[in-house]
């Protein structure tokens, strides 16, 4: 079945409450995953940028609403119960209900009208289909993927020798080779397009690792990989990694695979991925912050 849209949600949860108890929002949670039918992979998955888990979040989202709407109530802390204009729509025997059908009510619409800061256009079309986190998700995914075809455009423009600067850099960020310094030293074979050499797997050089990182044109084949793989023959060495800006064809991803080595394929959108991430060619100054608070409902129990 899937997990369910926030919308689908409304009606399960407004009936749940039907038998006049107080109920908390965990327990709505736990009990709707239930009737969904949902896997114990469906309850886990999470947003991709927040790590917040999609279904409990579409659950509260809905309580929040159906409480705005005036049709659930938070007559202790932490717990909900149905209200008499809850009670009257379940007696309409409903088949659906979303936000259109809540609408109709002047404190929901009173309470979308405050959501709205002044002089920002109304997205109430957006924020009708989907939960404010999943729009916010969706315009952060959007400035994700616009960064990351930038940062490959920058690269695919820079020098070879700018492209061993940057690899070094990352490879630096993300805890190999020891400071900078000592990384240059055994980085430092620059080829055409890129560079070659071993890097210290970590600070003591208890191991080390074969770098190759070239600004391929086309996709890597297998055959590249294959070289590669007898390189680290050459060189009694048992990991590496191939960086490219382009990407890497089906046989080569199975051929790293089956490798007796321990050989790690990085294509161009793990290269911008791993960037970001560590902050290699992208910064956050005169950017604003945005930190999503939710209400914590165990603070609020009374013991």
């Amino acid at each position: 079945m899937g997990i369910p849209d926030w919308q689908s949600i409304f009606l399960p949860l407004l009936r749940m409450a039907t038998d006049g108890q107080q109920h908390r929002v965990k327990e709505a949670i736990e009990k709707l995953g239930v009737e969904f039918g949902l896997s114990s992979q469906e309850l886990d998955e999470v947003y991709p940028q927040s790590g917040i888990p999609v279904f409990s979040t579409r659950v509260r989202w809905a309580d929040v609403y159906l409480t705005k709407a005036g049709l659930l109530e938070h007559a202790e802390r932490g717990r909900f119960r149905i209200t008499e204009r809850g009670r009257t729509v379940i007696a309409s025997n409903p088949s659906v209900l979303g936000v259109k059908d809540l609408e109709q009510y002047d404190e929901f619409r009173e309470f979308k009208r405050k959501s709205r800061p002044k002089d920002v256009p109304d997205i109430g079309q957006e924020l009708t289909t989907q939960p404010p986190q999943e729009v916010i998700e969706a315009a952060y995914q959007t400035w994700y993927r616009d960064l990351s075809e930038q940062l490959l455009a920058r690269v695919h423009s820079a020098s070879p020798k700018f492209f061993e600067k940057l690899v070094v850099d990352l490879l630096v960020a993300m805890g190999y080779g020891g400071s900078r310094k000592d990384a240059g030293k055994v980085i430092g074979k620059t080829g055409d397009e890129g560079i070659d050499g071993l890097i210290k797997e970590d600070k003591l050089g208890l191991d080390v690792i074969y770098i190759q990182a070239k600004r391929w044109q086309g996709a890597v084949s297998r055959k590249d990989v294959q070289a590669f793989a007898g390189a680290l023959d050459g060189q009694r060495a048992n990991k590496g990694v191939m960086i490219t800006t382009s990407h890497f064809t089906d046989d080569a991803e199975g051929f790293s695979e089956k490798s007796s080595r321990k050989i790690i394929l990085i294509d161009g959108e793990h290269l911008a991925d791993l960037m970001i991430e560590h902050g290699i060619g992208v910064s956050d100054k005169d950017k604003p912050a945005y930190i999503l608070k939710d209400v914590d409902s165990d603070y609020f129990e009374e013991v």
